[in-house]
């Protein structure tokens, strides 16, 4: 489970970090007076690290906090650790960042927001045990909605659906009008397998949010894959009106209706995406030409870019078409292009020379053929060639 590929890494934003480091350091300055007054000089090294933190330089943080001795009997050793803990975290250096947290706890630093920041750290070295216990230990901060989907995840890494699952309950039920939640649960539901409840929860979630381009395509995937292709298509056709340049939708929408063999759909949708976004064409080319509507994929296929693409794809349609010597005088193109160095090109290019009675241009290629399968098909194709010099009226 822990390879999500629906759930971006969750991490509580810098800007709420910034705002728990502004309460501890209030807390830390009317205990110790502001910048300016009498203090030794250690506690003025903290006072500056915190001023630095507050301001968004950990870095200088840091070097501040490097003429303070921990060891000193007068430092404020909780608010030490605290500091160079948070500096750490917000520069994403989090086994230092976990360590001086735990060192803050153990020198007195009793405010429950401490854990939520080890959360954090914990969280970020895949130690999700520790993670679920940090936020328990965080008091009434366990409660915030970030807290709540941050353990959600890490009882979904330790492979814990029922209780990731609990979480975001818990979460819908504190925050009605946070919508994240019902997301997500969406999400594990799809992961899960579950695809009609995930099915069910998509229609409430796009009911009653304001839902994004990736959350139709999600559910919308969630119910092709559980075969309610009818519902998968009405939600995806009204993304597609919403996103039309959302290249993710239209093929989704479009490979859903090619699992229910409805080719020139399919194909329509493509070609009507590649107006505003030219690599679909050979896709809605290639479509097209699964459902025999060969002239149209020809069509397409000249405004195709990728020059190999287009080639091997025009190569393909022409042998459909039966025009064998417009197949078979592609060559120059295929070899500039280096697609013969596919020994199926080559063989489809073979094909074409065998076919428009051009032998002697058909052995060479198949000269080129090792691939066992290839190799076999050309013996044979040699013996067509054989029979037809032999037996002319049989080629006819």
């Amino acid at each position: 489970m822990s390879g999500n590929p629906v759930h971006s890494y969750f991490r509580i934003a810098p800007e709420k970090l910034a705002l728990f480091g502004i309460a501890l350091l209030l807390v830390f300055y009317s205990a110790t007076g502001w910048p300016g007054s009498q203090k030794s000089q250690q506690t003025d090294a903290l006072d500056l690290a915190a001023i630095m933190l507050r301001d968004g330089h950990s870095d200088r943080a840091l070097l501040a906090l490097q003429s303070v001795n921990p060891e000193d009997e007068k430092t404020d050793r909780a608010r030490f650790f605290t500091l160079q803990g948070l500096a750490y975290l917000n520069l994403n250096n989090f086994p230092a960042a976990r360590d001086n947290l735990q060192q803050a706890v153990k020198n007195g630093q009793n405010d429950p927001v401490i854990f939520t920041y080890l959360a954090q750290a914990h969280y970020a070295l895949k130690d999700y045990r520790n993670t679920i216990q940090a936020i328990d230990q965080s008091g009434k901060h366990a409660r915030k909605a970030d807290l709540i989907t941050l353990k959600s995840q890490a009882y979904w890494h330790l492979e814990a659906p029922a209780a990731a699952i609990n979480a975001l309950n818990e979460g819908q039920r504190l925050y009605p009008q946070d919508y994240s939640f019902l997301r997500r649960k969406v999400f594990y539901f799809v992961e899960l397998q579950l695809f009609h409840e995930a099915a069910e929860l998509g229609r409430r979630y796009l009911t009653q949010s304001k839902a994004a381009a990736e959350d139709y395509i999600a559910i919308g995937n969630a119910l092709r894959l559980s075969r309610q292709f009818q519902e998968a298509l009405d939600i995806l056709e009204i993304a597609r009106l919403q996103f039309p340049d959302n290249d993710t939708v239209a093929k989704l929408l479009a490979h859903t209706y090619l699992d229910q063999g409805q080719l020139n759909s399919a194909a329509f949708i493509l070609e009507q995406a590649a107006l505003l976004n030219p690599d679909l064409l050979s896709e809605a080319a290639e479509v097209y030409r699964r459902a025999n509507r060969f002239h149209k994929a020809l069509t397409l296929n000249e405004s195709v870019q990728d020059q190999k693409i287009k080639f091997k794809q025009r190569l393909s349609i022409l042998l459909a078409l039966k025009q064998y010597e417009r197949a078979a005088n592609m060559e120059s193109s295929l070899y500039r292009t280096g697609l013969l160095e596919d020994q199926h090109v080559r063989y489809a290019l073979a094909y074409a020379y065998f076919s428009s009675g051009r032998f002697a241009e058909a052995g060479k290629q198949l000269d080129h053929l090792s691939e066992p399968e290839l190799f076999r098909k050309g013996i044979e194709l040699r013996r067509l060639m054989q029979v037809c010099k032999e037996e002319p009226w049989k080629c006819i």
